[in-house]
């Protein structure tokens, strides 16, 4: 007797793709991250820049640096909004190296570098939110894009007054935060195929 052959059952493995799964856990890093380091300089903010406050503020956009570099790997897997993180990274970039050269100027220094990254950086991420929205989530990104933008226009106004302190950058960076936590509780988990 023939018995039919046959064809042994494959199970593909859940479609699951890795970029919104790598992207929550890059935007929980972010906040995590913004909280700590917006409480460290909150309690070394005074009116002089000591030799923490200022490393801090260089660490700062050096870590924006290599979490774009790890979004870059993500968004290139899903085939996202590449252009605008290399942008991202550059920007962060000039502001770490602009950063260590305000520091030796002062205060009004460092709110003027950090105003211009704010603005730019800011006009970034709500491109790449509004590149990103079919993931969900990315309001808050748009939204902190926008908020960050308007804020480094206010970094530059407080840089003209006097005693002009970096408190304002501890609570800029720690609402940026949130909104990385807002958007990370919020992107959708892909569907699963079987």
């Amino acid at each position: 007797m023939n018995t039919p052959a046959t064809t042994p059952t494959t199970h593909t493995a859940p479609h699951t793709p890795a970029a919104p799964a790598s992207l929550r856990k890059l935007y929980f890093t972010r906040f995590a991250f913004a909280a700590v380091w917006a409480a460290l300089l909150f309690a070394t903010a005074d009116s002089t820049l000591s030799p923490l406050s200022a490393t801090l503020l260089i660490v700062y956009p050096l870590f924006d640096v290599a979490c774009a570099v790890v979004d870059v790997r993500s968004a290139r897997a899903g085939e996202g909004p590449v252009r605008g993180l290399y942008a991202n990274i550059a920007l962060s970039t000039l502001t770490a190296i602009g950063l260590a050269v305000a520091a030796a100027s002062g205060i009004p220094a460092v709110l003027r570098v950090w105003g211009a990254w704010a603005v730019t950086a800011g006009l970034v991420q709500l491109v790449v939110g509004a590149l990103r929205r079919r993931i969900g989530g990315q309001w808050a990104m748009i939204a902190s894009g926008a908020i960050s933008t308007l804020a480094g226009a206010s970094f530059f106004a407080m840089a003209g007054q006097d005693g002009a302190g970096l408190g304002s950058l501890a609570g800029y960076a720690f609402l940026g935060g949130v909104f990385f936590l807002v958007s990370a509780l919020r992107i959708k988990w892909p569907a699963v195929r079987a």
